[in-house]
């Protein structure tokens, strides 16, 4: 065993003592005992392959035990989750003294000089980079915002024991404090009482900028700076330089949840400020305590008169305006409406003091203090700007044709719901063009239609820098588009907002390109972009209606033919990637997924949804969060530098064949089976999801629905709670045996080596399958399901087993991910601890459908549910 996982073990034994005494010191011995005596029956299960005995132990518990138990194991998840975490930061640490191209940048640095590209190229692509990670909030994080703060100051304890030389005295303080945090956080509820509002999320966002993202991004420029100083004759990148930026859904997103309305997105617009305003105070009054310097250029003299501390001038003068921009904000989350005179709304005047600043400090021969604190809020400055991140509006296409209906209602014009697309068209066309209102000035509609309506007005009140992109979910025609561009129009916002698409389904992604090329044909809208297009992908409703595989192939079919299509026309576009935290929902390690896209298809710019509990494991801890810049920086650049060939046509036909058949066996499971629907409601949790008060958003579009209206984040959770993962595999079976079956055998696994999209789709595959676990799902089937629909599980599980030797042939490996020993080791670790959390919910799940008034089986169910999905990490 290597130190780095001797370090590894060992912080996990540690945790696991300080959790052990708290729970004794609360509980007493014979409770820790009892919790001891489940864990090892959990490792014995493993070993024997039987968990008869785990499963007695669990079900014998008594009623006032189950609660702490599964608190227990919920709580030693979530410790584990910190130790992996923080020695992923340590072993970044050790392996970056072992040379300057052990990190991606570097890497990707030296490939680009072998393959002959001149500073000059690479430093142009670096400049004109765009990659923006967007932040949402899913119903998938399922720690509470006040358990993450504890669960970082444990990383940050770890960290200062993680010392050669440390003194026994200074151990056992950081020992102590390890005990106390971890006291705190067994004390605190793990389940919140109530669902957090579309507010309170965004400040679960705000608050991973400020605890974590503040600090790694200047890191990162830092780091950058020093990588490219070796290819380059520039000692700086420049100022305002941002290769990455940050944006949010959350206050944003209303498509289904009505819990977003416009106030509440006005709400975090204004709060956004005001976080952004009090990060800036901070910094700039340290700068000003330390900026005592005299002597300063004439540009700098000529700002500031005759004032004998020209630097602290400056600072003082940002900070003051800062001070009144906070103040300005909070008066207007107060609801007054206060006048913005002398507040700060536009990033450029900050750059452009802190510039003055930092050129004056180099003309002086000051570089060092220019290049020290200074430069690194400039960097923040030029990332985050006044607005801390662009907030983009999602909202169904649906609920803006409703409201053009009641328009053209209101004026006897018909239905405009009910017209044909080419009338819908020269509607909104002759409207856009023409110079009356149309929205009506005496008219009441209903609630539904008004809200639509002040979320346009509302956006018509910001600033530009306060918004992103506008995204239509469920887009299926050039009309979807001109609607908002009308709408947009008649609510008078006074700059071109982007427009985006979102293609979701299997048919939407196939008939993006025609929808997209109308569009282009339409000379208002050709206009409008100004040689700009942006363009949604979504991945979590294509893969529900076709399956995995048949999904995957699509999205790679419609960024071909969008990137084909913009090329004709001279229209740069960005791809805009609504990825999740699973497989099912194209989660997965960002830089493969990046260099796995089609070849011509990132060309510098990408913008990527970070989801849930995602943003906390990439961007939660400084260290992890730099090397996460590192990752999407180095994999753009080489995708758009050296992006990979383009698929054999063999390959294509492959793929045709083999998304075909694996789509029409999900489907004949999914909405064929008859017994599929009763079967999924009585085997997993998915009704006893929507008690768990994750998210701000319903689980469902519609109360009254079946599969088809359940929300893609609460499908592939309720799989994964029971680990069948079916969402990820489905499909996949049937399709690549039919493939091997009609002798494609050497041409996949020819696939899997020389083809990035086949290759990160199989290894995702992989992954996803070696955490699956058919006889935890038959256990739950045994205890919830009723015998008569028995057989559609047996039938599963074969197809499961069916895959994951397909999986095994392909890549020819003996045991699932047999080729990522960390992952390996990372699930074999855990299974012990998730395991009794499996068997403990599903007699939960049975006990509370004879009893629906049981709260303390309600809350050890939710408890449960919340201990797997840490258990697991990549939940939804």
């Amino acid at each position: 065993m290597s130190d780095r996982q001797a370090s590894l073990r060992e912080n996990v034994r540690l945790l696991g003592d300080c959790l052990g005494e708290t729970m004794s010191n609360h509980l007493g011995d014979d409770f820790l005992q009892t919790v001891e005596t489940i864990r090892q029956l959990s490792k014995d299960g493993r070993q024997l392959g039987d968990s008869q005995a785990l499963i007695k132990a669990l079900e014998d518990l008594k009623d006032n035990d189950i609660v702490p138990v599964a608190r227990a194991f919920n709580q030693f998840l979530n410790l584990s989750n910190i130790a992996e975490q923080y020695h992923r930061v340590h072993r970044r640490k050790t392996n970056e003294s072992l040379g300057v191209y052990k990190n991606p940048v570097g890497d990707l640095l030296a490939r680009l000089d072998e393959n002959a590209f001149t500073p000059e190229q690479i430093l142009d692509t670096l400049k004109t980079q765009s990659i923006e990670l967007v932040l949402t909030a899913h119903p998938t994080e399922v720690v509470r915002r006040s358990l993450i703060r504890k669960y970082d100051n444990i990383s940050s304890e770890l960290e200062s024991l993680d010392k050669d030389n440390i003194l026994p005295l200074e151990e056992s303080k950081h020992i102590r404090r390890l005990k106390e945090i971890i006291t705190q956080a067994w004390h605190t509820d793990e389940i919140r009482a109530e669902r957090p509002s579309p507010v309170d999320e965004a400040k679960w966002g705000y608050a991973v900028i400020e605890q974590s993202l503040w600090q790694a991004v200047p890191r990162f420029f830092r780091q950058l700076d020093e990588q490219f100083a070796h290819y380059t004759d520039e000692e700086h990148l420049p100022l305002d330089l941002s290769p990455i930026r940050f944006a949010s859904w959350m206050g944003g997103d209303r498509d289904g949840n009505p819990n977003v309305t416009h106030s509440a997105t006005e709400e975090v617009t204004l709060l956004a400020r005001w976080m952004a305003a009090d990060l800036y105070i901070k910094d700039l009054n340290i700068l000003r305590s330390e900026f005592s310097m005299t002597q300063c250029n004439q540009a700098l003299r000529d700002r500031v008169g005759d004032s004998v501390q020209p630097y602290r001038e400056v600072l003082r003068h940002l900070e003051q305006k800062m001070k009144r921009t906070k103040k300005w904000a909070q008066s207007r989350l107060d609801g007054e409406d206060v006048s913005d005179d002398g507040v700060m709304l536009d990033t450029d005047e900050l750059l452009n003091d802190l510039t003055l600043c930092y050129q004056s400090l180099l003309d002086c021969g000051m570089k060092v203090i220019a290049n020290g604190s200074l430069l690194d809020l400039i960097r923040c400055a030029s990332t985050f700007g006044v607005t801390l991140l662009k907030l983009d509006i999602r909202q169904d296409a649906s609920r803006h044709i409703d409201a053009i209906s009641a328009i053209t209602r209101f004026y006897g014009l018909g239905d405009y719901a009910e017209w044909d697309e080419a009338s819908r068209q020269a509607f909104l066309l002759t409207e856009l063009n023409s110079k009356r209102p149309l929205i009506p000035m005496e008219w009441e509609p209903n609630e539904e239609v008004q809200e639509v309506l002040d979320s346009f007005a509302m956006i018509a009140r910001g600033r530009k820098n306060s918004f992103g992109s506008y995204v239509i979910s469920m887009a299926s025609a050039p009309s979807d588009v001109l609607a908002v561009a009308l709408l947009l129009k008649e609510s008078k916002v006074s700059f071109p907002m982007k427009i985006v698409p979102l293609f979701e389904t299997l048919a939407d992604l196939d008939n993006a390109e025609p929808i997209v090329e109308q569009l282009f044909s339409i000379p208002w809208y050709k206009a409008y972009i100004d040689g700009r297009q942006e363009v949604m992908i979504g991945y979590s409703d294509s893969a529900k209606d076709a399956g995995q595989i048949a999904a995957t192939w699509g999205q790679y079919r419609a960024q071909e033919a969008l990137t084909r299509l913009c090329n004709k026309h001279g229209v740069h576009l960005t791809l805009f990637h609504g990825r999740g935290g699973t497989v099912g929902r194209g989660g997965g390690p960002a830089h493969v997924a990046i260099l796995s896209q089609p070849p011509g298809s990132v060309n510098g710019a990408i913008r990527v949804t970070e989801q849930g509990e995602m943003i906390r494991f990439k961007f939660g801890i400084p260290d992890i969060a730099v090397r996460s810049l590192e990752l999407y920086c180095s994999a753009v650049m080489e995708a758009t530098l050296m992006p990979s060939e383009a698929p054999k046509q063999e390959w294509r036909a492959i793929m045709d064949e083999i998304a075909e058949v694996g789509m029409n066996q999900y489907r004949s499971i999914v909405r064929g089976h008859e017994e599929f629907v009763p079967y999924f409601r009585a085997i997993t949790p998915e009704q006893e999801l929507a008690k768990l008060p994750l998210g701000s958003r319903p689980a469902r579009r519609r109360s009254d629905g079946g599969v088809e209206s359940l929300r893609a984040i609460p499908w592939i959770f309720a799989w994964m709670q029971i680990r069948l993962m079916l969402p990820a595999w489905l499909g996949a079976e049937s399709a690549l045996q039919q493939a091997i079956d009609s002798g494609h055998l050497e041409k996949l696994q020819d696939m899997h080596k020389n083809w990035p999209f086949f290759g990160a789709y199989l290894d995702m595959l992989d992954m996803v399958l070696a955490k699956s676990e058919p006889e935890i799902a038959e256990y739950y089937e045994k205890r919830l399901v009723s015998p008569e629909l028995r057989g559609l599980g047996q039938l599963l599980r074969n197809k499961l087993s069916q895959v994951s030797d397909l999986v095994k042939q392909l890549k020819q490996q003996e045991r699932l991910i047999d080729d990522n020993k960390t992952i390996r080791q990372s699930i074999d670790v855990r299974n012990p601890y998730i395991d009794p959390l499996h068997y403990l919910q599903a007699e939960l799940l049975y006990r509370s459908r004879k009893d629906e008034q049981n709260n303390a089986v309600d809350k050890a169910l939710m408890i449960t549910m919340a201990g797997i999905a840490s258990g697991m990490q990549n939940t939804g």
